[in-house]
């Protein structure tokens, strides 16, 4: 190991494998800090990658030239399209991923990445000259110099294993939990906060009655996160999972075990996800609820072991026994390993710039659960952007920032940044305001151009993805002229849609306007129509693109409408505390943040419409005075 590195990153979980690829593939002397390289890329709660939303961000890390997907591709055990029946603005992939063999792939090629050094060290403090990152001390008081340093310690600062009264020092899934940094970043003025999140129970697939389980398959589609992959598993090969549910008795149980329970014993002090809470806390937050769903899945064909999915708790272990076993098809289920509650320490991200580096400190940057997100795939996606942004800090050259227009990583971006969190922050299609231009079939369309850019993406694969779109115009312009006719067949595919008969001089690319219709049906009843080799994908987007046409069309009038705020700049020289007219609270936020442009600002927390126009009438009274001078 050497003494000295273009970019050093502080742990090997999701954000980290990408951070260090990242910076690898363009060009630095990288080294990566660990714990235990056994365990980069693990997946300590549920493993499974995707699910709404999240699923579109794994198709976004894969079109600027990220891991995660090619890797998840190679080795899940089922995957399915969430919210198939929906519009394809909310459509997302999810693959119930295999435990063992995903970290594995991930750990055998990062070995191989050229510029990539990876080491066992724990990192004890930051080190910096006036304000201005110089390295990281490691466990024996060694100094390792870097011009950037990305922190991704995922929930290992102080960490605290948490089940009934018992609270214990440890990291997640039996790692070790990271003393010292989290105390250096506070001396350095960096303000902390302690959140939580949790775990169920695993369970022995030999000791469970699936026989009266409802089963839920993956899917007979060729589905995939990269859109490199071309082999898929088939769908007989693919492992099920299970559904069942809490009962009276469940709830009964846990109501008089509640103070029992680290979280209402009075144990944890850190806030806990919304959109993943444990099972004591939906029973009190939902207590008129006759029951609850719980998901059975399979989490290797390695080992036998069944992820309760929803059973997360921070009861103790005799009373974790008689909830497992007053559930259906649980009544004799062996549990494995206990559920258990986590709790550690994190950055407030609102001291974040849009680069993913503290503002006050130069070259650091946060990635991660660190920064107060939830999940692999946004700590993936906030790992390739902290690691981009890092070296484009160093070569002097402009940030590579995403609007919220461009990519759901972009909206979670800014929306800790400006707007922060008080809990583990997760993605939702909610989010985003522009559900049909960040879809998941078209991330290639936004995104792929900017990882060749960086150099994540190679010449041939820009170039593929460009023949693509090329080929979809193509088709879409040659169907405006082809029409109808006399093809009967056609006619009777339409009407059996619920449409009246076909006027003969309808083209095909209004025939596709039609929420039902098919155009891959209608290839199968006209062989001349441009059929893209039958490339599902491209079918897709096309399709989706003529659908929706109208509002796509308004959902970019907006976007550019809002651009004109986000390119409204902010004097950086504004004393935003002494701004007559915006309320207190709107002036504290502003100065802590301190905005680049009016679009920023108008997403701050409490920062409300009539404070933004007194803004822009400081504004526009500070250029003036600027302008007499």
């Amino acid at each position: 190991m050497q003494d000295s590195y273009d970019v050093i990153v502080v742990g090997g979980g999701h954000a980290g494998v990408e951070a260090s690829y990242a910076a690898s593939k363009m060009g630095k002397q990288t080294l990566l800090l660990c714990l235990n390289k056994k365990m980069i890329a693990n997946m300590p709660c549920n493993p499974h990658i995707g699910g709404s939303a999240k699923g579109i961000v794994v198709r976004e890390i894969d079109a600027l030239g990220g891991l995660m997907g090619k890797i998840a591709d190679k080795h899940y055990l089922q995957m399915k399209i969430l919210n198939a029946s929906k519009g394809p603005g909310v459509q997302s992939l999810r693959a119930q991923e295999d435990k063992l063999l995903y970290p594995k792939a991930m750990q055998d090629y990062l070995s191989k990445v050229e510029n990539l050094t990876i080491e066992e060290h724990e990192v004890k403090k930051i080190v910096t000259q006036k304000d201005q990152i110089v390295g990281v001390e490691i466990e024996d008081g060694s100094l390792i110099k870097a011009k950037a340093v990305i922190l991704t310690t995922g929930t290992h600062l102080e960490s605290t294993i948490l089940r009934g009264s018992s609270c214990v020092s440890g990291g997640p899934d039996g790692e070790k939990a990271s003393h010292g940094l989290s105390k250096s970043l506070q001396e350095h003025g960096i303000e902390m906060f302690r959140l939580k999140t949790g775990t169920p129970q695993r369970l022995d697939p030999d000791t469970i009655d699936f026989s009266i389980l409802e089963p839920q398959y993956g899917s007979k589609a060729k589905l995939a996160f990269s859109y490199d992959t071309k082999e898929f598993l088939p769908f007989e090969k693919q492992l099920p999972c299970y559904l069942t549910y809490t009962n009276e008795l469940t709830h009964k149980i846990i109501n008089e075990h509640l103070n029992e329970s680290s979280m209402y014993g009075g144990l944890i002090n850190g806030v806990g996800p919304r959109y993943c809470p444990s099972i004591e806390t939906k029973i009190v937050r939902f207590a008129n609820k006759s029951r609850h769903q719980l998901f059975l899945e399979p989490e290797s064909i390695l080992m036998k072991s069944i992820y309760l999915q929803g059973f997360s708790t921070s009861m103790p272990e005799e009373v974790q026994e008689m909830m497992v076993h007053s559930i259906k098809g649980l009544e004799k289920a062996e549990i494995i390993k206990y559920a258990y509650a986590i709790e550690y320490d994190a950055i407030k991200p609102l001291q974040f710039d849009k680069t993913l580096m503290l503002r006050k400190i130069k070259g650091l940057f946060g990635a991660g659960q660190i920064i107060g997100t939830s999940g692999y795939e946004e700590a993936a996606s906030l790992g390739l952007m902290a690691g981009i942004n890092a070296c484009l800090y160093l070569d002097n050259k402009p940030p590579f920032i995403l609007n919220r227009d461009e990519a759901y990583i972009g909206i979670m971006i800014d929306d800790l940044i400006t707007k922060g969190t008080s809990e583990p922050y997760r993605l939702l299609s909610s989010r985003s305001e522009y559900r049909l231009l960040t879809r998941s079939d078209n991330a290639d369309t936004r995104l792929m151009k900017y990882g060749y850019k960086y150099g994540l993406n190679s010449l041939e694969r820009y170039q593929n993805q460009q023949e693509n779109e090329r080929k979809i115009e193509e088709v879409t312009e040659q169907i405006k002229h082809i029409y109808l006719g006399n093809n009967s067949k056609v006619n009777d595919y339409v009407v059996s849609l619920g449409f009246p008969n076909v006027d003969p001089n309808t083209s095909y690319f209004n025939l596709v306007k039609r929420q039902p219709v098919s155009y891959r049906e209608l290839i199968k009843l006209n062989p001349n129509l441009p059929n893209f080799d039958m490339n599902e994908n491209l079918i897709f987007k096309m399709e989706t693109n003529i659908k929706y046409e109208g509002y796509i069309k308004m959902q970019i009038k907006e976007a550019n409408k809002m651009k004109e705020y986000e390119e409204y700049p902010v004097p950086s020289e504004l004393d935003f505390l002494n701004l007559d007219g915006i309320s207190l609270e709107a002036r504290e936020k502003l100065d802590i943040i301190k905005p680049k442009t009016i679009g920023e600002a108008s997403r701050i927390s409490n920062v409300h419409p009539a404070d933004i126009n007194n803004l822009l009438l400081h504004i526009k009274a500070f250029n003036k005075n600027k302008l007499k001078k």
